[in-house]
């Protein structure tokens, strides 16, 4: 390849066609023509040697060479657009704008209160919406613009979208202070045995990855209460002899209710941002993020 001819425009062509997958997408969001985004793919097939993307049922699929491509491509047109844009000024004070969330409700427990109070305090033009996640219509409603910004594990968002991993969280038990049968050093048994919590998001389900994984070890817990979410546990807990894993941001700081450490059968997640190509560069967006990774990370 001769680096000397090389087009920068072909390039974002190329970062554009990766992430949409279709070249009627990737036209309209650098508002070019779909013949002008063909040409420019012919022209990126000759430059790389390789077809980048070939025709699938729905869309395009990315060549094993072009998702390698991908990762590289993006750090390095970033620091390009960053380098233009570091001299523009932006005042959250002056800003005026409405920022849609979708997060679950772990989530918007955790980060509602500190989001909400240092966004009246530093920006008070922008209004926040905060509603919740749902995995698979995500990427349809970021390409719509009906949600800018998603909080939930990186891992599982479609890969059209830029990520941002923020913490790891992890699992407490957690009953009531007091409970006689709770204790620090139980064994698994012990556990099984206790009156539990669940939480099932689609209603109704007594059983999760956890129960699972104690069938597999010969235990079966004792399940005698399945709720939708997590935001009525602690006060379930705090008033009753049932126990419950929960993540631990969702209880710290509670004196009212004892915190134990999980069973080893219990698995953590990773908490993360994601959000759509359009808002990558948006300068109100981008300070936005780092206030919510701050309400999380500090």
């Amino acid at each position: 390849m001769d680096t000397k001819r090389l087009d920068l425009n072909l390039l974002a062509t190329l970062e554009a066609l990766l992430e949409e997958r279709n070249v009627t997408r990737a036209a309209a969001r650098l508002h070019l023509s779909q013949p002008a985004v063909s040409a420019q793919l012919n022209r990126l097939r000759d430059m790389f040697n390789d077809p980048l993307l070939v025709p699938a049922q729905r869309g395009m699929t990315p060549t094993a060479m072009a998702l390698q491509l991908l990762t590289p491509l993006r750090q390095a047109l970033d620091q390009v657009r960053d380098t233009v844009v570091t001299h523009r000024h932006f005042d959250p004070a002056q800003a005026e704008l409405t920022v849609t969330i979708a997060c679950t409700d772990y989530l918007q427990s955790v980060i509602g209160l500190s989001l909400i109070q240092k966004l009246r305090q530093q920006a008070p033009g922008i209004r926040l919406a905060i509603r919740n996640l749902e995995p698979p219509r995500l990427e349809t409603q970021m390409v719509r613009g009906e949600v800018d910004l998603a909080l939930m594990t990186p891992a599982e968002a479609p890969p059209t979208l830029r990520t941002r991993h923020l913490y790891d969280e992890h699992y407490v038990l957690v009953g009531r202070q007091g409970h006689p049968q709770l204790g620090d050093n139980m064994s698994l048994e012990e556990y099984a045995r206790l009156e539990h919590v669940v939480v099932s998001l689609s209603g109704g389900n007594f059983s999760t990855p956890v129960d699972q994984a104690l069938q597999a070890l010969g235990h079966t817990r004792n399940v005698v209460l399945s709720v939708a979410s997590f935001l009525f546990i602690p006060e379930i807990v705090a008033q009753s002899h049932l126990v419950a894993l929960v993540p631990w941001r969702l209880v710290a700081g509670r004196t009212d209710l004892k915190l134990v450490k999980a069973p080893t059968v219990s698995r953590g997640f990773s908490v993360g941002m994601v959000w759509h190509e359009r808002n990558h560069g948006h300068s109100a967006h981008r300070w936005v993020r780092e206030q919510v990774g701050s309400c999380l990370v500090g």
